[in-house]
């Protein structure tokens, strides 16, 4: 079997480190079956734990206390057997050059046949992986999830993410063997049009859920609606809870469910409040699994995911396993999934609009019915161990040819 250099970013950093399983986890769970050996390059972990989730020194410390082996200039965790992710001691800014240093140390050790390289501003994986690629002349696949800012930009950070996206993504992807995304338009066509090579765009997906977990319930319905995901400006959290008041006129009892936590946590609690919703929205915080989470969505009827952009997101097609129709915004893998109405309907970035629609699907039992059928049919094409394996397959074909 080949060997396998993985470069990610600080989100999956954190998830490994904290000890969670959470997305990346479940997924090496099973993709490390294909590989004769993983290594993992992450960023600097500098953030504390606190209610949002965040990860700090103490926790990978009791992480680290915990691994196989470790070494004294790199944190170093392994997990299954095989996979080992280092974490980079040294500060973000200079990370492409621990990178360089870290990787070059792996190849001269393991001779790794690949590199996947998750890309995003400000560009240090992809900088870093051409750099180690002039020095050993390994392939890599830049990984291209999420373009900040597309279709829609939350804060002044994303619009100025999207405009280096765009103006420096087809330099960045001209050494790269290929450049995999995850959904089939969205972010193909921005790319494209930022001069990335059509033929060089590979769709492999990068949403796998397991359908043991995430399955239909019967459980009684709790919530009119859900909401799963980070308290953040990209997440549309303000257009959510304008929806909560415009469906409160409107619905006898209404309640909603917030499943997460982070930055915006507080000032939430604080709209909550003044706009008098503490009888018909509970923050649940962070759930401790994917079961909690699968059981909490079989509790409510709809979710709603109102984001301005986003890679996925994997709790679409995680409410659509649990026969749980889907309100969302145009963004990321949602258009590929909503399209014709199948498992659910695309919002529009109003709350009047989201409003209008929460209530005529829980008003039209026929409709709610065929959604929630759709959905069940259109999440088996995410079932977790095929689409790793294809992921796996995939890849091994891209070095070999």
């Amino acid at each position: 079997m080949a060997k396998l250099l993985m470069i990610t970013g600080l989100g999956s950093a954190a998830d490994l480190a904290s000890g969670k399983k959470g997305a990346f986890y479940n997924t090496l769970e099973e993709f490390h079956k294909y590989w004769e050996r993983i290594d993992i390059i992450a960023p600097r972990i500098v953030r504390d734990v606190g209610n949002d989730g965040d990860v700090g020194n103490e926790q990978f410390q009791q992480a680290k206390r915990s691994n196989k082996r470790s070494d004294p200039t790199t944190q170093t965790q392994n997990l299954f057997g095989n996979v080992y992710v280092h974490i980079s001691p040294w500060p973000l800014i200079f990370h492409p050059f621990w990178f360089l240093k870290k990787g070059l140390e792996i190849y001269k050790e393991q001779k790794f046949d690949l590199m996947t390289v998750h890309e995003f501003p400000p560009f240090y994986n992809g900088i870093g992986a051409r750099l180690l690629r002039q020095k050993i002349k390994v392939p890599y696949i830049l990984e291209i999830f999420h373009i900040p800012g597309h279709p829609r930009a939350a804060s002044i950070k994303e619009v100025i993410y999207k405009f280096l996206f765009k103006l420096f993504i087809g330099f960045d992807a001209s050494k790269a063997k290929a450049a995999r995304v995850m959904n089939q338009k969205q972010v193909p066509d921005f790319l494209i049009k930022a001069g990335v090579p059509k033929e060089k765009i590979i769709y492999i997906p990068a949403i796998y859920v397991d359908l043991d977990i995430f399955r239909p319930m019967n459980l009684p319905k709790e919530y009119d609606l859900i909401f799963v995901g980070r308290l953040e400006k990209n997440k549309g959290i303000n257009l959510l809870l304008e929806t909560a008041s415009k469906l409160k006129a409107q619905i006898l009892n209404f309640k909603m469910i917030i499943v997460g936590s982070g930055p915006l946590k507080e000032s939430l609690k604080f709209k909550i409040k003044n706009l008098k919703l503490q009888d018909n929205i509970m923050l649940y915080g962070w759930a401790k699994d994917s079961l909690e989470i699968a059981e909490l969505m079989n509790k409510s009827k709809i979710l709603m995911m109102p984001s301005y952009n986003e890679g996925g997101p994997r709790v679409v097609v995680e409410a659509m396993a649990c026969g749980v129709p889907v309100l969302a915004t145009p963004v990321g893998i949602v258009p590929d999934l909503l399209k014709n109405g199948s498992g659910g309907e695309i919002i529009a970035w109003e709350a009047e609009d989201m409003a209008r629609k929460a209530k005529g699907l829980l008003d039209n039992p026929e409709r709610y019915g065929e959604c929630r059928l759709n959905g069940l049919e259109t999440a088996k094409q995410f079932e977790k161990k095929e689409t790793i394996k294809n992921y796996a397959e995939k890849l091994q074909k891209i070095y070999h040819e």
